[in-house]
């Protein structure tokens, strides 16, 4: 199995040497690792800013990273002096992010859930990712960006796709176009979500869960459940997090089955490779596995923790920053009605399963 996110998409049309074969060093890889962080540093100081006057981050940072990026990409084509660096930025950085967010998971919330509510919040993402798989293949969407829509919006959103994308090996254009409309129906939901307060006759406790199984980042379940009440906010919040922890094991089983996708633009899965641990479970999985038990066992403080999960963060934004300058805005438009659909379709159906949930679990 082959992790990569496709870095030569990434960066152009020519094939590139990865960062550490060929005599490949830091010098050469400075250059498009300085672009990144230029646009990084942008899409963070416009958070800030979204932070000082909204009070919350509507657009994340990792969103603004890839948008600027892409926009970037259609002004000015990086030339080589830059491509390692961009490649490096979009490979290998993202699989380090990936492996540093290990550090943020711990049991204790799934212990703090209950058994009923956990088995349902399990049973929500993987119903939630099949029926959007489904949905995205029903429309012809390739299958690794049906792969990162419907664990985009079972999971995590953004995150969740930044996290799944170079186990499956996705492609640039894919994890953009994925990244860019699951953004958008992100912040409807945060603006939309309390209507079902009055429209569905919800309490605070089970808006509460309801915004916790569906809103995408947890800023954004504090945005749409601060105006509701205290309750509500403190419920979603639990929920989300014990939803969060669903992103190891999703993406474990990922990095297992993604030996079985047929190659892009082919109809036919790859012949099976001899099976080794390294080629079953990329490294950075492994990593993330053992951050989470080092956590989960309390010996990775909360002093610790929190620096590697920021350090995760900013990691993955500097990763969507390459990954922008890498796709083609004309791509995004050819696929941009499907995606479209494909994620408002999952996003109904994550809906009304958490519906369903919340009157089969008789919450009050």
């Amino acid at each position: 199995m082959n992790p990569d996110p496709s870095p030569k998409a990434a960066i152009g049309e020519r094939p590139v040497r990865e960062p550490g074969t060929g005599g490949m060093g830091a010098a050469s890889v400075m250059p498009g690792i300085l672009v990144c962080l230029a646009i990084t540093a942008v899409a963070m100081g416009i958070q800030a800013i979204e932070e000082r006057v909204l009070e919350h981050p509507y657009i994340e940072a990792l969103v603004i990273a890839i948008l600027l990026g892409i926009a970037a990409r259609s002004l000015w084509q990086p030339g080589d002096r830059f491509r390692s660096g961009i490649a490096f930025s979009a490979k290998q950085l993202l699989e380090v992010a990936v492996t540093l967010l290990g550090a943020s998971l711990s049991l204790g919330a799934i212990v703090a859930s209950g058994p009923a509510l956990l088995t349902g919040i399990i049973g929500t993402v993987l119903l939630t990712i099949a029926a959007s798989y489904g949905i995205c293949r029903l429309l012809a969407l390739p299958a690794r960006m049906a792969i990162l829509v419907a664990c985009g919006n079972a999971i995590c959103g953004n995150s969740a796709i930044a996290a799944v994308a170079p186990v499956i090996g996705a492609q640039a254009k894919d994890i953009a176009a994925s990244i860019a409309f699951t953004a958008v129906l992100g912040v409807l939901m945060v603006l939309g979500l309390p209507l079902f307060v009055p429209l569905a006759g919800l309490s605070d406790n089970q808006y509460g869960v309801l915004a916790g199984l569906t809103v995408y980042a947890v800023p954004q379940v504090l945005a749409a459940t601060v105006p509701v009440s205290v309750l509500s906010t403190q419920v979603g919040t639990l929920v989300k997090l014990v939803r969060v922890l669903m992103l190891g094991p999703v993406v474990v089983a990922f990095s297992l089955l993604a030996r079985l996708l047929p190659p892009e633009g082919t109809g036919s899965a790859p012949k099976p490779d001899r099976l080794s641990l390294t080629k079953i479970v990329p490294w950075f999985i492994i990593g993330f596995l053992v951050l989470a038990s080092l956590r989960s066992l309390g010996l990775v403080p909360d002093v610790a923790a929190k620096p590697l999960t920021q350090l995760a963060g900013f990691l993955t934004i500097v990763s969507m920053a390459a990954l922008g300058l890498g796709v083609d805005v004309r791509v995004l438009a050819r696929v941009g009605g499907r995606v479209t659909t494909a994620v408002t379709g999952s996003l109904v159906v994550l809906i009304a399963i958490s519906l369903l949930l919340i009157r089969v679990l008789a919450i009050a």
